[in-house]
């Protein structure tokens, strides 16, 4: 049990410290990286956007918490919601083409920068041995 408990601390400890060194950067002055995931997110889905409840599942938010980030993203011009018409009590996100941009240009750098750190750290077998282990347990616990 507390070989399972280091593990997953060294791993939660590990993407800490390389999410505050990604916040750092300057692409991240304008977008937290949480609002960030909400974009990047969101670029994956077509023109009929994600309903509130699926895109819920890929961030580590509270439904309320994603809520009124959404409304901020929406204020700045980066998401569009509208009411879903197959359910009237749901809604609806997409990116703008403002939140489609952005999210495009941060993620060009946030590549790089996190190439830079997980390289720093890991050779490309080894990167590749942490995907597949990531895989196995994001799988094994029954999660996107």
């Amino acid at each position: 049990m507390q070989i399972s408990a280091d593990a997953w601390e060294a791993l939660y400890r590990a993407q800490v410290a390389v999410m505050r060194r990604l916040q750092r950067h300057p692409e991240f002055a304008e977008l937290s990286a949480r609002e960030y995931d909400v974009l990047f997110n969101l670029s994956r889905a077509d023109e009929a956007g994600m309903r509130l409840n699926e895109l819920n599942e890929y961030v580590l938010l509270t439904q309320s918490s994603l809520s009124r980030m959404l409304e901020r993203l929406e204020l700045k011009g980066l998401v569009h919601r509208w009411q879903d018409p197959q359910d009237l009590r749901g809604l609806r996100i997409r990116l703008t083409d403002r939140g489609r941009a952005m999210q495009g240009q941060i993620a060009e750098q946030f590549r790089r920068h996190v190439h830079e750190l997980m390289s720093a750290g890991l050779d490309a077998d080894e990167l590749k041995i942490l995907t597949r282990l990531a895989d196995r347990l994001r799988e094994a616990v029954g999660e996107l």
